[in-house]
């Protein structure tokens, strides 16, 4: 081998193997590569060396950079980025910090975080086909002249001219039949509303506790199924307390809430805002109606507000009830305003129920009667009932699901959960009403759109001991599209053989998508004991605590 030669090609270039470098002024430089080295001696630039990939980093250092190892924030996730590509204020951060530490803290400056960023962040997280409010705007709309219209709103939010507008009043039918009301807030309440919440958040994530799991960031239904679940399995719960509280949305006291807020906001002008949205009223056939309690169901706000108000009225005081007069095994999950609550004692649960009656009257909430029950469940449930010469026990519903209390093929325990006839039921009506409005429309049309709605049926339901209700519900969608086939004419003679054909092409197949519910809980790390309780055993919470 011989040695690297340096060939010299004009005064002031040298070559080193196949590379030129110039050390010539820019204006007489020859078009080439870029320079890899240079001269010392000849420049004051300095040394610029081939940046190593990111796979052969130390972990010690970064050797180009000539830097010691980061420390602190490497290891967390970065901030997110909205759609103009600026990094969101750090502002909540600090705010969150200040939150965790200091859990009697008032916050009294906070609307300075509800920037043209932020706005601009909740106008990106909003539904693009969403209904428009009683302004008519729609998201499309609005984002015609996005930065001069949040630059104005920015504007009217912190001199205090912003107004809250009523919401639209909609109805949606519910399973039983009945209509669900929906107020649907215009564009700019939302865009508002969704920036306000992304400040509080930041502050009530630290205060919520670990049994709560409605409407709140990096927490599902799933993961209320899977602590319930879990507790169930795990804990001696003999009994089970299925509570409804009676309209609750439309029952929030709006003074007891906004003392809740004031207990941790102290700024004046977030304040405010709350008052503006709860008193903005509804509009409903262009008559105005006041609302003089309750949140408007539908509006971006409201969830967080519900949490807010059923953490100080109902889970501190849950948290303490299981501390101090538990004498057994205690499990409490709640999503929203749905709560189910295990007990290892009868004497326990009756107790619970008549002081939790009480607790929620004082706060202008009532428990529904025909709809809140306490039943004997769980794994010694059978036999106990069969013993006392009475049927199997009995089942209740929690987010979509059957819970029941059965058996394995060893004849143990097992906790099955089975979709909600009634909900089932009322997806097929949808799905039958559909299909006759896509009647004459292509086959591959109708195709497409049935395995979009069967595949989302199956991403929810597709839950351990469920397998045979999803090949039920996959059976009942092929006999209403074999019938819509065969009302496209009086001539069609659409067959089951084709329709085979038809759903081997267009319909998945039933699969399992979820793991079993207690595996996904400690892999979630919610499995957490809370020190401080009275009865060792009753220390364990569903959802654990934060």
């Amino acid at each position: 081998m011989h040695a690297r030669k340096l060939y010299a090609r004009k005064p002031g270039d040298l070559r080193v193997g196949r590379q030129w470098l110039d050390q010539r002024p820019a204006s007489g430089r020859p078009k080439g590569p870029k320079p890899m080295m240079h001269d010392p001696e000849k420049s004051d630039a300095p040394i610029r060396a081939k940046k190593p990939t990111n796979a052969s980093a130390q972990a010690g250092g970064e050797p180009v950079e000539q830097r010691g190892a980061t420390e602190g924030n490497a290891s967390q996730a970065s901030m997110c980025r909205v759609q103009n590509r600026e990094s969101m204020p750090s502002g909540e951060e600090r705010v969150r910090r200040a939150a965790k530490e200091r859990k009697e803290e008032r916050f009294t400056a906070l609307l300075h975080h509800v920037d043209v960023a932020a706005l601009h962040a909740a106008y990106c997280a909003l539904k693009r086909d969403a209904a428009a409010g009683v302004d008519g705007v729609s998201w499309q709309d609005y984002g015609r002249d996005l930065e001069t219209r949040l630059q104005d709103l920015h504007g009217r939010v912190h001199r205090g001219a912003y107004r809250a507008q009523p919401s639209r009043r909609s109805y949606i039918a519910k399973p039983d039949g009945r209509r669900r009301p929906l107020g649907i807030a215009a564009l700019e309440d939302k865009i508002v509303q969704g920036a306000v919440v992304r400040v509080l958040n930041a502050i009530y994530e630290e205060d919520f506790l670990g049994f709560s799991y409605g409407f709140r960031p990096g927490r599902s239904q799933h993961d209320a199924l899977d602590a319930l679940a879990t507790g169930l399995i795990q804990r001696k719960v003999n009994w089970i307390l299925d509570a409804d509280i009676r309209s609750f949305f439309d029952t929030v006291s709006h003074d007891w809430l906004i003392g809740f807020v004031e207990q941790r906001v102290a700024d004046g002008r977030i304040i405010r805002l709350i008052r503006k949205w709860l008193r903005a009223g509804v509009l409903e056939e262009g008559v105005w109606l006041d609302s003089p309690q309750g949140t408007p169901q539908g509006a971006v706000i409201s969830p967080l507000l519900a949490n807010i108000y059923l953490h100080y009225v109902l889970d501190r005081w849950a948290q303490d009830w299981r501390q101090t007069c538990a004498r057994g095994d205690f499990i409490i999950v709640r999503y929203a305003d749905d709560v189910v609550v295990g007990f290892q004692h009868r004497t326990d649960a009756e107790r619970f129920l008549a002081e939790m009656r009480q607790r929620l009257e004082k706060h202008n909430l009532t428990l529904h009667p025909d709809k809140t029950r306490l039943i004997e469940f769980g794994r010694f449930a059978a036999e106990r009932r069969r013993a006392r010469g009475q049927g199997k026990p009995e089942t209740f519903n929690f987010l979509g699901f059957t819970h029941i209390a059965g058996h394995n093929r060893r004849g143990g325990f097992q906790l099955k959960r089975r979709t909600r006839r009634d909900r089932k039921r009322a997806r097929l009506r949808a799905i039958k009403d559909k299909l006759k409005a896509l009647r004459h429309a292509p086959v591959a049309e109708q195709g497409s759109w049935l395995g979009q709605v069967v595949r989302g049926y199956f991403n929810y339901h597709a839950v351990p001991t469920n397998l045979h209700t999803l090949w039920s519900f996959l059976g009942d969608v092929r006999r209403l599209w074999w019938q819509a086939l065969r009302h496209r004419s009086q001539a069609d003679r659409t067959s089951w053989a084709k329709l085979d054909t038809l759903a081997e092409r267009w319909l998945p197949k039933p699969v399992i998508l979820h793991p079993w519910p207690d595996a996904r809980f400690a892999r979630r790390k919610h499995l957490r004991w809370e020190p401080g309780a009275v009865v060792p055993l009753a220390g364990f919470c569903a959802g654990g605590a934060q």
